[in-house]
């Protein structure tokens, strides 16, 4: 336990879970979609929902959604500057079901076209959980550089990416596997101690039987910042 784990995060808001938490979902989604954020369809659930507008959680995840970090002190101006770089901006309800009591679903699309689906769950303390990504399982903690893969259910996937890690010096720090149905779409989550290279990356995304690639990257989004400021 650090001292962070005791007075809690540095932030801007007054709470951690529905202001710095939901700052930090937003950035995370943001950097999934791996391009700037051109509407946004945000979905409250639960406390989020019911007292999130004193909270400031609508904020936060726009400011989230444009690049902010939780000690940002524009986190309060979030939705003029959106309007400012043309993100549309669209709040509603979630029709969730059995979820964490502070979530939010994040229909994304990016400046290329480029869609995303993110349900986020914000744990207290500012610790959040990915849940679903584009409605499968996820559960990654936006804490190390996240490998999120799609694909046909199909013997040898698996070990294409794991070869393809270990080839890079690559260490798996976690690994989870999910599947709708036997035969059907399947999806890895793997958090990594490194970033992977982004030709690797790309290199997946072009295998056959691999739906899509998402991946959570620790360094700085220098693109989106430079928009901002």
């Amino acid at each position: 336990m650090n001292i962070f784990d005791i007075i809690g995060p540095i932030m801007v808001g007054p709470s951690s879970s529905h202001t710095a938490g939901a700052v930090k979902i937003g950035y995370v989604a943001r950097k999934l979609l791996a391009e700037p954020v051109a509407e946004a369809q945000i979905l409250l659930y639960g406390s989020f929902l019911a007292t999130g507008k004193g909270h400031g959680t609508q904020l936060a995840i726009v400011a989230g959604l444009l690049g902010m970090e939780p000690d940002d002190d524009r986190i309060p101006y979030s939705l003029r500057l959106a309007e400012e770089q043309n993100m549309k901006v669209l709040f509603g309800e979630a029709k969730l079901k059995e979820a964490h009591p502070n979530s939010v679903q994040l229909n994304l699309t990016g400046t290329s076209g480029r869609q995303l689906e993110v349900v986020g769950e914000s744990l207290g303390g500012s610790l959040i959980n990915i849940a679903k990504i584009d409605g499968l399982s996820a559960n990654f903690s936006g804490e190390h550089p996240t490998l999120i893969v799609h694909n046909l259910d199909q013997p040898g996937h698996v070990a294409e990416v794991t070869s393809m890690l270990s080839h890079k010096s690559v260490n798996i720090a976690s690994m989870q596997l999910y599947r709708a149905s036997r035969g059907g779409e399947a999806v890895m989550v793997i958090e990594c101690d490194q970033e992977i290279p982004r030709e690797s990356v790309s290199w997946l995304s072009h295998l056959e039987g691999v739906n899509k690639v998402t991946y959570y990257s620790l360094q700085n989004d220098i693109v989106q910042n430079d928009i901002l400021r």
